[in-house]
């Protein structure tokens, strides 16, 4: 069993965004479409997916650090507990303002920000590949001597924090609003108006900002998204979309100093021969959201029949991964990430040769169970 305090949230979160559907249909307030919500909801796999590997690396570093190089094991107690959960919002705090400040770390965090909608389903929309960039910001906290048991268990909870923050449904919330991160700062975060971009990095304590000069006030609804849409419901290039973009400015950069401003500036940064630097502009009263879909009722059903199907397989494989041999983690993930791309290019319908794609990944799922159960689960 997975104890993970995100895994064991997963019911939680579905449940949450089943009671906003639902307060939605009462209110007729729509801020759900299938197509965005089944992208985001599959990025939030592939993240879970990706972190059953990646998590041996950084927890891996952390406890190195911790072991070897911190002035004083910090025992674990409930007064530790609350002062690491502060410390650590702020080391959230830096990791997530460089990476909006800093073009290849924005590669890592890009993902969050692609919708153009808000609703409880972006909060699940992470990356896959920000631990990269992120790592470095919290291995202060193993110096200090912070037990890295106690260290998962308390980024598990912040991020469970920032779960309920993504909504249209609640505005400000008085008092509460001077120190804690709420729903109306943080669609501030997620608003794409120049004015809003780069503003309320906090996770759970907004004071951060407060202290640091990126606070925000919201004046009104923003527009959601990023300023170069991804234009795609694909899960697995939105994961790279922005390190394509980097790599095909690099190929026509004219020194390596250009190369390195590309990366370590700010996203958007490009030499004048390329254009120069590309600054937020307003969102035009004729701008559209993407909004790729297929005419076919039965094909929406269809994909939404495969979508549930595949997050009830990827549940019981988080919830029950470490029972599983390798061999079997490999393939099983290698499905799920097959399955979140198909299903957000059958939203797209682009190419001639879906279908007979799509048949061949459904054939696999026999072979899967064979492979899962010959390696002895």
């Amino acid at each position: 069993m997975n104890f993970n305090p995100v895994i064991f949230a997963i019911p939680i979160f579905f449940g949450l965004m089943s009671l906003e559907l639902m307060y939605e249909a009462i209110t007729k307030k729509k801020t759900y479409r299938l197509n965005d919500a089944v992208t985001n909801i599959n990025l939030g796999v592939l993240n879970q997916v990706s972190n059953i590997f990646t998590k041996i690396v950084t927890i891996g570093i952390y406890s190195i650090i911790y072991q070897y190089f911190a002035v004083y094991k910090i025992p674990e107690h409930w007064i530790s507990f609350i002062i690491l959960f502060f410390l650590y919002d702020l080391c959230f705090y830096w990791s997530h303002r460089m990476s909006h400040e800093i073009s290849l770390f924005w590669g890592g965090h890009v993902v969050h920000h692609q919708s153009e909608d808000f609703n409880l389903s972006v909060a699940l929309r992470q990356s896959s590949t920000a631990f990269i960039w992120s790592t470095p910001f919290y291995l202060p906290l193993a110096v200090l001597g912070f037990d890295p048991i106690q260290f998962v268990l308390i980024g598990g909870f912040n991020l469970l924090y920032q779960f309920w923050i993504h909504t249209e449904h609640i505005n400000k919330i008085g008092w509460f609003e001077k120190i804690m991160n709420t729903p109306s700062h943080h669609r501030v975060h997620h608003g794409r108006d120049p004015k809003y971009i780069d503003k309320n990095y906090a996770g759970v304590f907004i004071i951060w900002d407060k202290m640091f000069g990126t606070f925000k006030e919201e004046e009104e609804r923003p527009n959601y998204g990023i300023t170069k849409p991804v234009g795609s419901w694909n899960p697995v290039y939105a994961n790279f979309a922005h390190y394509i973009d980097l790599y095909q400015y690099a190929k026509q950069s004219r020194s390596w100093s250009d190369t390195k401003n590309m990366l370590f500036k700010q996203p958007g940064w490009l030499p004048d021969y390329l254009g120069g630097v590309q600054n937020p502009k307003d969102v035009t009263e004729d701008f559209k959201k993407y909004n790729a879909d297929v005419s076919f009722i039965w094909m929406k059903t269809y994909i939404f029949a495969q979508f549930l199907i595949a997050i009830s397989i990827t549940a019981y494989f988080l919830f029950n991964f470490s029972d599983f041999t390798m061999a079997s983690k490999i393939s099983l993930s290698a499905w799920i990430v097959i399955s979140t791309a198909m299903l957000g290019i059958l939203f797209e319908s682009k190419s001639k040769w879906l279908f007979g794609i799509e048949i061949i990944r459904l054939c696999l799922i026999p072979l899967l169970i064979w492979n899962i159960l010959s390696n002895g689960l």
